[in-house]
Formats: C-alpha cells, structure tokens, sequence
C-alpha cells in the first residue's frame, strides 16, 4: 500500500513561495502572508490565494513519505515544520476515542509553548539560523504559534 502511494505521488512537492521579495523574515523563514481574519504577527493574505497552511496540508500526504527534502527555497524550510506538526497532531489523536477527547488533545498542543531554533526541544536543529537577538526569536515565536493555529 504505501509502495503504491509513493510510486503514485513519485516527487516531494516544494512551496511555490520560491521568490518572495518584501517579505520579512525570522531565523531564515520567510514570514509569509496568512488567510486570517484574526489581527496577528503575519502578513494577511487574500482569501482566493493558496497559503502556506494550505501548501503544507496538501502536501502533506506526499511529502511524509520522503527521507531527503532538497531544499530550495527558504519557504520549504517552513513547510517542513508544519509538515511535522501535522505528523504531532495526527499521532495526539490516535489515541482518541472521541470528539471531545480529539478537540482536547488538539487544544492542549497548540497551548504548548513553541520552541524557536536554538532552544531546547527545536525539532530541526541546523536547518534555521539561530535567532540574532531576542526580538528575532519573539517575532519567531509569534509566528510559528500563529501560524500553527491554522492547522
């Protein structure tokens, strides 16, 4: 089954976030616009454009089957990390039995304080630049728990 689902996917799929002129970032990750309404750390984006949120949980189901993930933009950099907090929230909820038990689990992670490059806990260690200052890693950390929220 899952020889099928990679032969059928057959390529890891990248952010189309390549050339991102004007965008601000944080520890090397683009801070790319958001379909949100609530007023946050991230840019708004326009509710007909695909976001990174988006790219990250159509992506998902490929790109959880490759070891190696060339990377090519910075803005992979960010799809890698949401594609890994699906991978946390998907395994929160197996063991659930119910909806309530589900909305929890959910709940409680996103309460969870996210760790920035360079802290302790930090999934992917080398792949971001440590932050230069602590408004960088704030901004970072703004972001990255903004962000997750819409998953």
């Amino acid at each position: 089954m899952i020889v099928a689902i990679v032969v059928m996917y057959g390529k890891v799929y990248h952010s189309s976030f390549v050339n991102e002129d004007g965008v601000s970032r944080a520890c090397g990750c683009p801070l790319l616009p958001l379909k949100s309404h609530i007023k946050g750390p991230a840019p708004v984006s326009d509710q007909d454009t695909t976001d990174i949120v988006d790219e990250a949980i159509t992506f998902f189901r490929a790109n959880v089957f490759f070891r190696n993930f060339d990377i090519k933009s910075p803005a992979d950099k960010l799809l890698i990390y949401l594609t890994s907090y699906i991978n946390i929230a998907l395994k929160r909820l197996e063991g659930c039995r119910t909806l309530a038990e589900g909305t929890k689990a959910i709940i409680n992670l996103g309460l969870e304080k996210v760790p920035v490059p360079g802290e302790s806990g930090f999934p992917f260690p080398g792949l971001f630049p440590l932050p230069q200052s602590h408004e960088e890693a704030g901004e970072s950390t703004d972001y990255y728990s903004f962000t997750l929220m819409f998953l």
